[in-house]
């Protein structure tokens, strides 16, 4: 058993990705409900939504991406 180099580099980028949006999303979510008189207050909610369901999806693309250049894709019959 060896180690996809390629892929672990790709999932070493995408953890990068991850932990950004991981920041992103609830500091955008907290400037929206510090904000609740502000007319764009429901527009910059639903952005820090959508960018928090991205990082969690982000989150198991990545764990998906390191399981399989630990351990490799498993072969189809």
């Amino acid at each position: 058993m060896h180690t996809d180099k390629e892929l672990l580099v790709k999932g070493l980028k995408f953890i990068g990705y991850t932990v950004a949006l991981m920041f992103l999303a609830p500091f955008t979510i907290y400037q929206a409900f510090k904000n609740q008189e502000h007319p764009a207050y429901i527009p910059v909610l639903i952005i820090g939504i959508i960018l928090a369901i991205a990082a969690i999806g982000l989150g198991f693309y990545t764990i998906k991406i390191f399981m399989d250049s630990l351990f490799g894709k498993k072969p189809k019959n």
